[in-house]
């Protein structure tokens, strides 16, 4: 499975011009070991380097932004400064969603796209196509709030 994602990230490079470069490779092979983290350039980097010692900073960072004008992955920043990668799932036409804790910092994916009609909606009423869209809900994940209603059921004593 993953020779076969790696072997059409390679086509949609080639596509465009562009080589799928050992170092590129090793940054693709890391982002795919590493699909569920949601990794900062520092991260990819600092996992890139086990593979491929040689490989700098700057290279990864290209990658990254290569790799994310082409959409292959999504740079995505969750209100922390700091600019996260996340591999495009192959099947969808969209990114997928993310309920993010500003407490804990922790991080769910919603896998499902419950914005299509929306989308559809937006075209027949506006004739605006969408090409793409990403949602990201702020909040208090279930092990904050429940931390949250100990403390103040602890407070009525």
């Amino acid at each position: 499975m993953e020779e076969a994602r790696i072997e059409k990230i390679k086509q949609q490079l080639q596509s465009q011009g562009y080589k799928l470069t050992p170092q590129r490779e090793a940054t693709v092979r890391v982002l795919l070991e590493n699909e569920e983290d949601h990794l900062s350039a520092e991260d990819v980097f600092m996992l890139v380097k086990e593979k491929a010692p040689e490989i700098g900073l700057a290279t990864v960072y290209r990658t990254l932004e290569l790799l994310s004008e082409m959409h292959v992955v999504e740079k995505m920043n969750f209100g922390d400064g700091v600019a996260r990668y996340d591999l495009r799932a192959e099947s969808t036409k969209h990114h997928h969603h993310h309920l993010i804790c500003v407490q804990c910092g922790s991080m769910t994916e919603i896998m499902e796209d419950w914005l299509i009609p929306l989308e559809e909606r937006l075209e027949k009423e506006y004739g605006f196509t969408v090409l793409d869209h990403r949602l990201d809900f702020q909040g208090l994940c279930a092990k904050c709030n429940a931390a949250r209603a100990g403390e103040s059921s602890g407070d009525a004593k």
